[in-house]
């Protein structure tokens, strides 16, 4: 049995996050301009989605930008959000014949116009889809989201809206972003860094963790399979 038939008959995580990482290293190694490695990245990006509707996953998560990324050069930072548009307006009818659905889980008025414009597009036309849900995490910090939950928490508190005996880690997970999906079960970081970087870090309470040195424009079908793979081989504890 090879490894893909080997994981196909294993248990699929359910909400599989990712920290796509090393593009601009990877560019760098092959003396490229850091543009290509984010454009190899985007093409990694594709891959993984439709690699995840053939696998069966349900939610995907995927760092596409971070709230500290806006302190990259303006002229990487302006090519990384027309990548986006880029990959929004090439792969949504993809994505809607095959039943994603898309969300964002950050700040979308952070966000240019037009990439705005598009991201709202492909959440409103793919919004009753249900085979795969992905979640791309754009001026997105995990901090920042847990402080934005502790404030509407607040706000109903002081509105009559919640007692605080109903205040328990139910309630607060409505406040989040990911309020409708189960927490990841297995989280993947390329590049062999070896941290979260303000990435969910609520949800990822009990998931498995997988750090890999294969940088992000590398890692294809065949590196997936082995992080399932190896994300098969664990025993789940939840803190037992």
């Amino acid at each position: 049995m090879n490894l893909e038939d080997t994981v196909r008959a294993g248990i699929i995580p359910e909400h599989l996050a990712v920290i796509m990482d090393g593009n601009r290293r990877w560019a760098k190694i092959r003396n490229l301009p850091t543009s290509k490695g984010h454009k190899e990245g985007a093409m990694r990006v594709t891959d993984l989605v439709r690699n995840s509707v053939d696998l069966g996953i349900k939610y995907l998560s995927i760092y596409a930008f971070s709230t500290e990324n806006w302190r990259r050069d303006k002229k990487e930072v302006d090519y990384l959000m027309n990548l986006l548009v880029e990959f929004v307006v090439k792969e949504l009818d993809y994505l809607h014949k095959n039943d994603v659905k898309i969300t964002l889980m950050g700040n979308i008025e952070d966000l240019p116009e037009k990439t705005k414009n598009e991201v709202k597009r492909s959440i409103e036309l793919t919004k009753n889809n249900t085979k795969l849900h992905l979640n791309i995490a754009l001026s997105y910090g995990s901090r920042n989201e847990i402080v934005n939950a502790v404030k509407k928490i607040i706000n109903e508190y002081e509105n009559n809206k919640i007692n605080i005996d109903e205040i328990n880690e139910e309630s607060f997970k409505k406040h989040l972003f990911t309020y409708d999906m189960p927490d990841p079960d297995l989280l993947i970081r390329t590049s062999g860094e070896i941290r979260l970087s303000n990435f969910l870090l609520y949800q990822l309470a009990y998931t498995e963790f997988y750090f890999t040195d294969i940088m992000w424009p590398d890692f294809d079908k065949q590196e997936l399979l082995k992080a399932i793979d190896n994300f098969q081989n664990r025993k789940r504890r939840y803190g037992n």
